[in-house]
């Protein structure tokens, strides 16, 4: 880039107020094989020809509007009804950004309020706040409240909790002098032994995913107990879904409920973007990151909605700030509301039976096989682990050929988990893409 005399000089300026000689020393950090070093760009093309390339490297990508897909793990396949697109496609909330001026975007604050509501509904809570970017951040933000509001700085956790879940508390904390306590799982569920002789006066909180990692049900009743116990928060960490047949983390006594909202209605998208949805019990309401809607009447007595709550450090000064996310992830929350209100109480009751009855049956069939058994016979919610007879990845790989997306291989985060599988089956799939699936499975 070539520089005028004067930009040189405000360029050396700047340097000099920070302390620094060159802009080559802000970058020590980065190595050398990481740096651009020179912008090769090619010639410019046509829009004609631009659009032609990009479709054929989009091409390139598979689906699973081509492939039948049995991989869960955090992100998951379900069907979403075409309104929702439709909705939340208007201009009015496709382009719409977080509400600065607050009391001026009564369609966007409306659409959080609903969100807001029905996200309490569905997790037994008191108040939910507008949605956090996914459910790994959400996590970390309840430890963040746990340790607020207790002053003690023990997180414990099992570790049956999410691999990517663990990491992302980690990089969140890393600042922070917080001890972090994972407890290693006891044929796959949280070990209550364990957990009893971690849980004591310096614990902030116990996380408890429910269904975990490995898809199995957690023993609520006994954490809950262990976790308050001794003084500690607990954190119900869901899969929406799963309340349609599960107790909400309300009856199960949790102080934070967070999870990740993609199976409402956001498809799978390459990962992203997704929905962190928070909520709590009111006596933690305030401490709660992000924002919260709420309504009320105006002069003339005509229902309005305001921000009620903002305590991020854009709005109150950056010591008493909660939190300094940006903005909420306005758009999926609102397919999450669009989804939520489509299915009503019966609808998400009858997607989770569908989830539990298809993944059985593909367990079931699995079974039948030689070469392959459950990890574990205890419940699970819509996937569970198989051990295999050979190589998961390359199973895997011969599956892909037929069109079929296996499982998760998980060696890769529990090396001594290395021949195991996690399978998913959800409602999107047919009971003849099910026993094609065993069919190939057999053949291994």
């Amino acid at each position: 880039m070539n520089y005028s005399p004067h930009t040189q000089k405000d360029k050396k300026e700047m340097l000099d107020a920070i302390g620094v000689p060159s802009v080559e020393d802000l970058l020590k950090a980065i190595p050398q094989e990481f740096r651009l070093q020179k912008l090769d760009l090619p010639e410019g093309i046509s829009e004609l020809e631009l659009k032609a390339l990009v479709s054929e490297k989009a091409a390139k990508n598979r689906s699973t509007r081509e492939l039948t897909s049995f991989l869960g793990a955090g992100a998951y396949e379900h069907y979403i009804p075409e309104v929702v697109g439709t909705v939340i496609s208007r201009g009015e909330f496709l382009t719409a950004y977080t509400p600065y001026q607050a009391e001026a975007s009564q369609g966007t604050l409306q659409a959080i309020y609903e969100y807001q509501s029905l996200i309490c509904e569905l997790t037994g809570m008191d108040a939910a706040n507008a949605s956090m970017y996914d459910g790994a951040s959400a996590l970390a933000e309840a430890v963040l409240l746990a340790v607020r509001e207790t002053g003690r700085r023990r997180v414990i956790f099992s570790s049956s909790l999410h691999p990517e879940y663990k990491q992302v508390i980690r990089t969140y904390l890393e600042g922070y002098k917080i001890e972090l306590v994972e407890i290693a799982h006891r044929d796959g569920l949280f070990d209550e032994e364990g957990l009893k002789g971690q849980a004591n006066e310096d614990a902030a909180c116990v996380i408890m995913q429910n269904p975990n990692f490995f898809g199995f049900i957690e023993n609520a009743e006994a954490i809950d107990a262990a976790c308050h116990r001794c003084g500690a928060l607990l954190i119900a960490c869901v899969n929406p879904v799963s309340l349609g047949v599960l107790k909400s983390p309300g009856e199960c006594n949790a102080d934070i409920a967070v999870g990740e909202g993609q199976p409402l209605g956001i498809p799978l998208s390459y990962g992203g973007p997704y929905l962190g949805f928070f909520a709590v019990k009111e006596k933690h309401m305030r401490k709660m990151p992000g924002r919260i809607a709420g309504m009320t009447k105006d002069i003339e007595g005509k229902r309005g909605y305001v921000l009620t709550m903002q305590a991020r450090e854009q709005h109150i000064r950056r010591e008493k700030a909660t939190s300094n996310i940006c903005t909420n992830e306005g758009l999926m929350a609102l397919a999450a509301c669009v989804y939520l209100s489509l299915l009503g109480k019966e609808g998400i009751k009858e997607v989770a039976r569908q989830n539990v009855l298809k993944s059985h049956y593909l367990k079931d069939g699995i079974l039948k096989l030689s070469g392959y058994e459950l990890m574990s016979g205890r419940p699970f919610f819509n996937e569970f682990i198989i051990r295999c007879g050979k190589d998961p990845d390359r199973i895997i790989g011969d599956l892909l050929k037929h069109g079929i997306i296996g499982g998760l291989p998980l060696g890769r985060f529990y090396p001594n988990m290395k021949n195991c599988m996690l399978i998913c089956a959800t409602e999107t799939k047919t009971k003849e893409e099910i026993d094609r699936f065993v069919e190939l499975l057999g053949k291994h």
